[in-house]
């Protein structure tokens, strides 16, 4: 395995663990085993009812319920409490299809006959590869957001597939081999993976973002029309090695069963004001992902706070 398909992680917070916390992390590995055990004794549509069926019960009473009300709110300020209300019950019921579809990623494959993913406008990943310039690849936390990567490496594109690492090692582990198994040769966790990132389109490789979370040290974009702190990494390699941006969306049209869409890429300006080119780019990734909410906000994530807490007087 080349080095950068290697498992990459940081040892801090392993280290920094105390003996209670890495026995609730044995606890919790174990649970996780026994339920994608589970999950790969019924087929993927009834893995992902499942996934649907409780975590529709279960979301609405996790404290991560009230963020995805206020946020979908915030989005959509017309909408009726009812709609505000159903819409985060039905994005609930998306994670807990995600979280079922997992253990059958390995046999959810675009690129085959009656495949459960059909791929629109996949002739553009074939342009990437014939370029051997590489491309930014981007998209967004959207129904399976899994799905994504595989559509982009089974074309094959050689594409390093950012993420962010959970705190329990045990089931990263366990995420990471089963990427690999459904067609991610190389994966750069977000932060250490930075300068893998750069080799890699320094080398005319690609690289694949999900650009929709809140980032602290980003710059403040429009989104729903309140600023977003946005993360300008994927902006600034884009520009940096001179490579087109990409977007790309999922959408779920059925249990277990999805459409990927290769977008018309984002061409970075070049107009010699670095900081004005960057923060265009970027308002343009994030125009993107507005779109693509807009059009299925019950399939988009909105357990995490988006927009910066507002203080009270």
């Amino acid at each position: 395995m080349p080095p950068d398909q290697a498992y990459i992680r940081s040892k801090d917070v392993e280290n920094r663990a105390s003996f209670g916390q890495r026995l609730l992390w044995r606890l919790e590995v174990l649970g996780w085993i026994l339920m994608e055990r589970f999950l790969l004794c019924l087929s993927p549509e009834a893995a992902s009812n499942f996934g649907a069926f409780v975590m529709r019960r279960l979301g609405p009473f996790l404290s991560q319920h009230k963020v995805a009300l206020d946020n979908v709110q915030k989005a959509f300020p017309d909408w009726t409490h009812e709609k505000v209300k159903a819409t985060a019950v039905a994005a609930w019921e998306n994670v807990g299809r995600t979280a079922g579809e997992l253990p059958h990623l390995r046999h959810i494959t675009p690129y085959r006959t009656n495949s459960r993913i059909e791929v629109v406008n996949a002739e553009a990943l074939d342009q990437v590869e014939q370029s051997q310039s590489g491309a930014v690849f981007i998209s967004g936390h959207f129904a399976n957001w899994e799905v994504m990567a595989a559509v982009i490496c089974r074309r094959p594109v050689d594409c390093l597939i950012t993420y962010r690492a959970i705190n329990n090692p045990h089931i990263d582990r366990r995420l990471s081999r089963l990427r690999h198994d459904y067609g991610i040769q190389a994966l750069a966790p977000k932060g250490l993976g930075t300068r893998s990132l750069m080799k890699a389109l320094q080398a005319g490789r690609s690289a694949a973002f999900l650009n929709d979370q809140k980032f602290r040290e980003g710059l403040a974009i429009p989104f729903f029309a309140r600023p977003a702190m946005t993360a300008p990494g994927p902006a600034r390699l884009a520009i940096k090695y001179n490579v087109p941006i990409i977007p790309v969306s999922t959408v779920r049209v059925a249990p277990a069963r999805f459409r990927v869409t290769i977008h018309d890429p984002i061409i970075p300006p070049a107009t010699g004001k670095p900081e004005e080119d960057l923060t265009q780019t970027v308002t343009a990734i994030t125009e993107f992902i507005e779109a693509r909410v807009r059009e299925h906000p019950d399939q988009w994530f909105w357990m995490h706070r988006r927009w910066p807490k507002v203080k009270r007087a």
